[in-house]
């Protein structure tokens, strides 16, 4: 447990210089270009070779040592801010340096996942999975309270060119505390097959094979599939909207996203104390309710105080979802096989983000927007919901996307494969 909390505390530090210099970056493209439209390709450039990437990425995950994977992820996405740094401090940078840049960094990011999910399968006891989940999500949430303080008072002191250096430093904090621990590789079993070993080719594939042939795991995963669509849409677009509808204000869009982080802070030391619920496919589907509620709650907001009590509430419940999400696949998957399976789960359940931050910006500056301005085709009818005017076209969308959440996640409780997943897959034997 001391490796994995070292290896924890590095990861929380990486991730708050990474937070800090999306927030001024985000800043930065909004006063450039003023649409939604930049920051959710921002998004989806950083995202897309997450997911493109993962089959490789499993295999490989699988086959190297999980520890020299996950320090030349970190050291790659370090590159890709000092790239930044270097065309900001010169004057250069545009917006579509963005772009390549998080393309570059998300090609090797899909390499975290597989390998941090598998690394915690390795060097810790099966009842510890829930705590250890709530403990990296505790970490995102708390980067999410303090990234935008800490990056909108020190952009008024070092601005955006400090704020990447101290960026790249946390990635070398995050490498050394690595070096310092020891993540076990699995040991195959008397009772491995073997049907999972060939060519690099046929181990890319077999995560596929291997969800395909569960059905209550493929389950869960299009359920995500769904959702993660539906949330990308929504939530790729708080930022501009709340941008728009605050005249801009740094210190309105800061605070929303420090309520967010509040409350992944709460749901991450819930999720870490309790473990969450026995039956973890409770804290998924009524996850997926609760946060696509509070999102559509979110939507509807034209004061602060809605924003922060909604971004709060939506934050809430992630840890529990994700954590019991994360526990039911590590406690079902062999580790021998983590690697594949989670990246090709990750890919089949996050295909649909990319798409989502794609069509978002358009559907909020070509269609949504006009369509909410005072006198707009939609705004006798939703006009009294959101309002009218400069944010409003985003709300709405923010709204319909989290109800149609809702449906997704009572869709699960109607399918037998994904209401008894537990029941169903049994726990994988120990190592």
């Amino acid at each position: 447990m001391r490796g994995f909390l070292l290896f924890w505390f590095g990861q929380f530090v990486s991730l708050l210089g990474t937070s800090m210099s999306r927030f001024a970056l985000t800043i930065w493209a909004w006063e450039i270009t003023g649409q939604a439209t930049a920051l959710a390709l921002v998004g989806f450039f950083s995202f897309a070779p997450v997911v493109l990437v993962s089959p490789l990425a499993g295999a490989l995950v699988d086959r190297l040592p999980r520890k020299l994977v996950l320090m030349l992820s970190d050291l790659a996405a370090g590159l890709s801010t000092l790239a930044i740094l270097l065309l900001y401090t010169t004057g250069r940078l545009e917006i579509w340096h963005l772009y390549v840049a998080g393309a570059f960094a998300g090609a090797f990011e899909s390499f975290q996942f597989p390998a941090f999910s598998a690394a915690i399968s390795s060097m810790l006891p099966k009842e510890q999975y829930g705590r250890a989940n709530g403990l990296l999500a505790l970490a995102e949430s708390a980067t999410a309270i303090a990234a935008p303080v800490l990056a909108g008072l020190l952009l008024a002191l070092i601005g955006i060119g400090g704020i990447l250096v101290i960026d790249a430093v946390t990635f070398v904090f995050a490498v050394s505390m690595l070096a310092f621990i020891f993540i076990p590789q699995p040991q195959r079993s008397a009772a491995d097959s073997g049907e999972d070993q060939g060519s690099l080719w046929f181990e890319i594939i077999y995560g596929f094979r291997y969800i395909l042939d569960r059905p209550s795991l493929l389950g869960l995963q299009l359920l995500f599939l769904a959702a993660n669509l539906l949330g990308s849409i929504g939530m790729i677009l708080v930022s501009p909207m709340i941008l728009a509808r605050s005249g801009n204000s740094e210190l309105a869009l800061a605070s929303v996203q420090s309520a967010m982080g509040m409350g992944g802070v709460v749901g991450g030391l819930l999720m870490s104390t309790w473990g969450g619920p026995s039956r973890r496919v409770h804290g998924v589907l009524l996850g997926f309710i609760a946060s696509s509620l509070a999102q559509a709650w979110l939507g509807t907001g034209q004061t602060l105080w809605v924003w922060s009590a909604a971004a709060f509430g939506s934050l809430l419940v992630l840890p529990v979802l994700n954590g019991s999400n994360q526990a039911l696949w590590q406690a079902k998957v062999a580790p021998t096989v983590q690697g594949r399976v989670f990246a090709t789960r990750r890919m089949i359940a996050q295909i649909s983000a990319p798409v989502g931050t794609l069509v978002a910006g358009p559907l909020a500056d070509q269609i949504f927007e006009p369509a909410m301005r005072s006198g707009g085709a939609l705004a006798p009818l939703f006009g009294r919901l959101v309002g009218t005017g400069p944010g409003a076209g985003m709300g709405l969308l923010i709204v319909l996307t989290g109800v149609i959440g809702v449906g997704v996640g009572l869709a699960g409780y109607a399918i037998p494969a994904i209401r008894n997943a537990e029941t169903i897959l049994p726990d994988h034997a120990p190592s």
